[in-house]
């Protein structure tokens, strides 16, 4: 049997509502299909989301990290990560003459 490594990405394109937690991280809970992932991350990382919300009018952010312990309703993201992205409106395609 080979070694593998489980990483979770969950895509949000809205704000959640974060608590301030010690040394000013931030705390929030993602429903994802009825399953609460529950994400603590730094400042540094949680300003990737504010910025998004501020400079983009759409935008959509991929939140990576380990399966970590279960909870009631779902589990705790270890270690995450964020990067965001500015979503483009779709402009319609142009008929081909």
């Amino acid at each position: 049997m080979i070694q593998g490594k489980l990483e979770v990405t969950i895509k949000i394109n809205e704000l959640p509502e974060a608590k301030t937690t010690d040394n000013g991280w931030q705390q929030f809970e993602i429903d994802c299909d009825g399953r609460i992932i529950s994400v603590t991350v730094k400042p540094k990382i949680w300003k990737k989301l504010t910025d998004a919300q501020t400079n983009y009018p759409q935008w959509v952010a991929a939140i990576a990290g380990k399966l970590g312990e279960a909870t009631d309703n779902g589990f705790i993201l270890l270690d995450p990560n964020i990067q965001t992205f500015e979503k483009k409106p779709k402009t319609p395609m142009e008929s081909a003459i």
